[in-house]
């Protein structure tokens, strides 16, 4: 993915791309997060990205293509080409989910063959490792070569607190790892929602937001300060009919969520590494989003946001949601960090909306997907030239890449 990032802080010039840390950065190129394969999996980060040297680097040129992979190997590019080229083909993909979701699993010795496959191929293109030892390999190796990681700790959809709880301290130790790598190498640890509150209760929480959006007078007690959560547009079906309020063990369990993402910020506060919450399916994204935007409320300070969220473009409200919650942060003086992305659950999404008789959530076509991209990234970009925000550009598109 290609990703720039930008913030008032260190921008004289727009030639320059800057992390609104301490530390600077420029364009950067970054991975997902990786899968695991051990039962006790590790934080391992996955990124390329370019780092602050002595002298300020202008962008990226996308076009000399021979200083951009001067530090790969050629079998490495060819195999890397490989890799994109299968996982563009549609049938291959849906076939390759049938395996792993399969009975075959089941039987020992064809599941070890089966991860070997995937650990050899599309594991190694997108991710650094297994545990911190190989992901700090993986961070020391692309940092000689003049660029940057994006740490991510695999978890996400736990059911209970106990299980939150291990998933917290994974992300505590994921930022104390970055601490301990060589300065500037890393730029962000990438946490998600449901990793540290049990998903049901995401679920019951996103169904109460959608339903006070419809109804304003329904009261929800427990609810903090926040930014906007929906648009006009966004999608409703979710909630058709009026939830119950939380249970008291439920509203517990609620604030012991926002509890443990709050020390999680307090900890990337304290290392001085920012924290970017990962966005979801349409079912989860409100009460992730009034997780990330009320915490960002308290910890979002002096022009240098360390709380980012996620909009994914490929949703018809995206632009209208970025647009609202930008403009009340800049109204509050909070500086808000978002990560574009176009998104990642789009079967299901047309699925679940199919299944409801409504529309997708989902633009109908990627041209209108790569145009609502780039609006997004435009605005964020002239929010940022007029001393506001910051953003990080996640995006295989060259065109994205150079709005």
């Amino acid at each position: 993915m290609a990703t720039r990032l930008l913030s008032p802080k260190l921008l004289n010039d727009l030639r320059y791309f800057t992390r609104p840390l301490n530390s600077a950065s420029s364009a950067s190129i970054t991975a997902v997060s990786p899968l695991n394969f051990d039962e006790k999996p590790e934080p391992a980060a996955a990124a390329i990205e370019k780092p602050p040297i002595n002298q300020p680097s202008a962008t990226f040129d996308l076009n000399d293509h021979q200083k951009l992979f001067d530090s790969v190997s050629t079998l490495k590019l060819l195999r890397s080409s490989a890799n994109l080229a299968l996982a563009s083909i549609e049938p291959f993909v849906d076939f390759g989910m049938w395996v792993m979701n399969s009975r075959l699993m089941e039987t020992s010795l064809i599941r070890d063959v089966i991860l070997k496959t995937v650990k050899h191929t599309f594991f190694e293109h997108f991710c650094a490792g297994e545990n911190t030892k190989e992901a700090g390999e993986c961070v020391r190796k692309i940092h000689e070569a003049g660029l940057r990681g994006m740490l991510g700790y695999a978890v996400e959809h736990t059911s209970d607190n106990a299980g939150c709880e291990r998933n917290l301290e994974a992300f505590l130790r994921s930022v104390e790892f970055a601490k301990s790598l060589p300065p500037s190498s890393v730029s962000f640890v990438i946490a998600k929602i449901t990793a540290i509150c049990p998903i049901n209760l995401v679920r019951r929480v996103s169904d109460l937001l959608r339903w006070q959006y419809k109804d304003p007078s329904f009261n929800l007690p427990w609810k903090l300060n926040t930014f906007p959560i929906f648009s006009d547009s966004s999608p409703l079906y979710h909630t058709l009919q009026r939830p119950e309020p939380l249970t008291p063990q439920e509203e517990l369990d609620f604030q012991l969520a926002h509890q443990r993402l709050l020390k999680l910020c307090q900890k990337c506060v304290e290392d001085n590494v920012a924290l970017t919450i990962d966005a979801e399916d349409t079912s989860l994204q409100p009460a992730i989003d009034y997780l990330t935007y009320s915490s960002a409320l308290m910890y979002n300070r002096d022009d240098n946001p360390i709380v980012y969220g996620t909009i994914q473009a490929y949703l018809k409200d995206a632009k209208e949601r970025l647009f609202l919650a930008e403009k009340t942060a800049e109204k509050l003086g909070i500086p808000m960090g978002f990560k574009l992305v176009r998104g990642a659950y789009m079967t299901s999404e047309r699925k679940l909306a199919s299944s409801l008789g409504y529309d997708s959530p989902i633009h109908n076509s990627i041209q209108e997907t790569h145009a609502c991209y780039n609006d997004c990234a435009s605005f964020m970009l002239e929010r940022i030239a007029d001393g506001h925000g910051a953003v990080v550009l996640a995006t295989h598109n060259v065109e994205s890449g150079t709005v």
